[in-house]
């Protein structure tokens, strides 16, 4: 039995779920029936698996990507994923004829996981963790799950693979260009459609901020006609996801992405920690709680998904 096996049988352990809680409360004392779990990567302690389960829900619905992309676990060190890169086809054969077969083993692209670090910091008045109607459980998976969803976020848009995931927009590993232009045209937006492939644009999504949605909205025809007609949730008949993590129109800037986010992967790679710091916020009446994830994230087919991008 591995140690991350030991680790996650023993977070489901009611004692370890009522100790957690009782060190989370700032009571002192517990440290020890704790120790065989601490992390020795952020000194924290994971959280007892009833809670781990809630806070993995929140976190599923809270973060963009977790919602529209795949999301998986891969808690051992080590791990690689495979990915099949090339179209699979069917033939015809006529009566008697040979049956095309083949050896498929160079239709996988390797990807070997990385695992980065994402903080999280939540700060709770003494006066709320001890009244007893307060559910601190709650309150606390609810307000690390927003936080991570946000930096999440962020990550798998922009990430450059350097101590972070590899965003949709990375130079290298992140989305094709299917569409370069210097000023962005309601055409522009017709030639990345059609860019990607039907296989794709079958789940496809569209993604931008709110300032190029407002650009886009605004544009109109010889006779003043808005191009983007209809509601702001669909373009070309396909859902328009907004992330104000996406950049704004500017050279350089990929400012708009279409295609299937599903071939974006999040890769969990290890159990949610917590450390509690009492001591750091005492003369406010205060405790504070440093939580990280261990989490990896890339696109699969960089042919999934295309990008606008504004050039010079």
């Amino acid at each position: 039995m591995n140690e991350n096996t030991k680790i996650t049988l023993h977070t489901g352990d009611p004692e370890y779920d009522k100790n957690f809680w009782n060190l989370a409360r700032g009571t002192g004392g517990y440290e020890g029936s704790l120790a065989m779990c601490t992390d020795r990567a952020t000194g924290g302690y994971p959280l007892p698996a009833v809670a781990q389960n809630k806070f993995s829900e929140a976190l599923n619905k809270e973060s963009l990507f977790r919602r529209i992309g795949t999301t998986m676990n891969a808690l051992n060190n080590g791990y690689r994923i495979f990915a099949k890169d090339c179209e699979d086809i069917a033939m015809w054969v006529p009566e008697g004829g040979a049956i095309p077969i083949y050896e498929g083993i160079e239709d996988f692209t390797e990807h070997r996981l990385e695992s980065y670090k994402l903080a999280a910091f939540v700060k709770l008045d003494e006066d709320f963790i001890h009244d007893v109607s307060f559910n601190m459980e709650k309150y606390l998976i609810e307000r690390l799950a927003m936080n991570f969803s946000k930096g999440e976020e962020n990550g798998f848009i922009n990430g450059t693979s350097n101590a972070e995931p590899t965003g949709i927009l990375a130079e290298t590993g992140g989305a094709d260009i299917g569409v370069t232009t210097t000023a962005l045209t309601f055409d522009d937006i017709t030639k990345l459609f059609f860019s990607v492939k039907p296989e794709y644009r079958t789940n496809g999504s569209w993604m931008m901020n709110d300032e190029t949605a407002l650009y886009l909205r605004s544009l109109k025809d010889n006779d003043s006609n808005f191009l983007w007609r209809g509601s702001t949730d669909t373009l070309m008949g396909k859902p328009v996801i907004i992330s104000n993590e996406m950049p704004s129109i500017s050279t350089g800037a990929k400012a708009v992405a279409f295609g299937d986010f599903s071939y974006y992967w999040v890769v969990n790679r290890k159990l949610i920690s917590v450390r509690t710091l009492k001591e750091k916020f005492a003369l406010h009446d205060q405790i504070g709680y440093l939580a990280f994830e261990f989490v990896d994230g890339r696109l699969i087919r960089s042919e999934a998904i295309k990008v606008i991008q504004i050039s010079e």
